[in-house]
């Protein structure tokens, strides 16, 4: 029997890459999934992957940013499926540069993606975990469910050329220690993920060189891509000898999901093949 059988998963940034891949994961071990995404072709796609599938799925699009959202996405998995027990904070983006070079705009958004909109959907579901916890008590049943924020090494170790991205990952990293706290006596596990390299679209375009790959956000046309040689050098540092897949990141994510994570909570988990 799949582990996952009759939970409920809302997956935000599930359109593509590893946010797919955790989407596709969890719905292959017996979950219903939400899928989010911008825009609502990659969305719709990974919705009709699981549904092929076997599995269940509905699409919920929009920027996590949207004041909004976190109640549109809560509810989503509510009227659609009747429940709710894992939620993955995976929406985000990278926009770097050096300080002295950031803008406002630059830092507020990094900051609004990775750290206010997971705290928003995170408090639309806040009543829900309560109470049906307090319910299930009171009938002698003890059920977990499961919080689990991506973070990322730049917020365990910090990086340079990341202060933005950086201080947001060490936030979400202190959210999930605080709700760990918080959620406990709801019986729900709030634990980070912390990927190190992990390659996507967002590190497999090559950067430099007269190329000028971007990604699309709200308007504003981000660069992304990691210079070749330095990509050559993050990965001879890496015990295992190579950056990681998206499946394998969401095998991560789901080691979180599961029954035999029940009694782990308030943990950062570093995924970075061998390197801190």
């Amino acid at each position: 029997m799949s582990k996952l059988n009759g939970k409920v998963a809302i997956v935000s940034g599930s359109g593509r890459g590893i946010g797919r891949e955790i989407a596709l994961k969890l719905a292959g071990e017996g979950a219903a999934v939400v899928v989010n995404d911008l825009d609502a072709e990659p969305a719709n796609a990974v919705v009709r992957e699981i549904v092929a599938a076997g599995g269940r799925a509905v699409a919920c699009t929009g920027s996590v940013t949207e004041a909004d959202f976190g109640q549109r996405f809560v509810q989503t998995a509510l009227q659609s499926f009747g429940a709710l027990d894992i939620i993955v904070n995976n929406a985000g983006y990278t926009w770097d540069n050096v300080i002295q070079k950031m803008t406002d705009e630059q830092w507020s958004s990094i900051m609004d993606v990775h750290v206010t909109a997971p705290f928003r959907i995170l408090r639309a579901a806040a009543d829900h975990f309560k109470e049906t916890a307090k319910a299930e008590a009171e009938a002698g049943q003890e059920i977990f469910r499961k919080v689990v924020n991506i973070s990322s090494v730049s917020g365990v170790m910090g990086n340079a050329g990341q202060a933005n991205y950086s201080a947001a990952k060490a936030a979400i990293n202190g959210l999930t220690r605080a709700l760990a706290k918080e959620w406990g006596r709801y019986k729900v596990n709030v634990n980070s993920v912390a990927f190190g390299l992990i390659k996507t679209r967002l590190t497999e375009a090559v950067a430099g060189d007269g190329n000028n790959s971007t990604i699309d956000i709200a308007g504003k046309e981000i660069k992304v891509g990691v210079n070749a040689q330095l990509m050559k050098n993050v990965e001879a540092m890496i015990p295992v000898g190579r950056g990681g897949t998206p499946a394998e990141a969401a095998g991560a994510v789901y080691l979180l999901c599961i029954p035999e994570s029940n009694y782990i909570s308030g943990q950062v988990l570093v995924v970075g093949g061998g390197r801190p």
